[in-house]
């Protein structure tokens, strides 16, 4: 593999709560992925969705799991061991992976593009897209390297509304990924 340039690899909450029979699949890829890029010197962002009791997600659609201290915010086994080479792992109350602090990373890095893997395609991953997009950054969706907990049709749902707000172009496969660079 050959890392892009001025790039990032960006891990968006691989956590045991959200690992179900529908995204379960999708960890191993994330943990290939990992072994290549961390093993050719490439940065990495993880980070992991923590929830609070008075978040929109309790109040407005009554989603009150993976609160402080709860094992389901840990990430998942097969992904926790490659936290330890990142660059940084990053809490987040949002859907975004795009924090104020991630954002300060990467203008200290120099970094310009985004890989985006992990889960869920239909909303924190889509959101780290996006916002990456209308940061002025370039955001690349690795799309067989995410997935939504909730199934296939929310995983697609994603990959479409993704591909429809960043551009076609910007949605990949972890096998092609070497090539992103040659295509900019």
């Amino acid at each position: 593999m050959t890392i892009p340039p001025a790039s990032v690899l960006i891990v968006v909450d691989a956590q045991v709560g959200f690992v179900t029979e529908h995204s379960d699949s999708v960890v191993p890829i994330i943990a290939d992925l990992l072994t290549r890029w961390q093993g050719e010197g490439g940065a990495t962002i993880f980070t992991q969705f923590v929830n609070a009791s008075g978040s929109s997600y309790v109040r407005l659609i009554g989603w009150s799991e993976l609160m402080p201290g709860d094992p389901q915010v840990d990430l998942d086994p097969r992904i926790a061991p490659y936290a330890q080479a990142a660059t940084a792992v990053v809490s987040k109350s949002g859907y975004t992976a795009i924090t104020p602090d991630v954002l300060e990373l990467v203008a200290a890095r120099g970094w310009t593009d985004l890989y985006i893997t992990g889960m869920d395609t239909e909303s924190c991953v889509l959101a780290t897209a996006l916002n990456a997009f209308e940061a002025g950054l370039t955001p690349w969706l690795v799309t067989d390297a995410c997935a939504s907990h909730a199934g296939p049709a929310a995983h697609e749902a994603g990959l479409l509304v993704t591909g429809r707000l960043i551009g076609i172009r910007q949605l990949i496969s972890h096998t092609s990924l070497g090539a992103c660079a040659q295509v900019k």
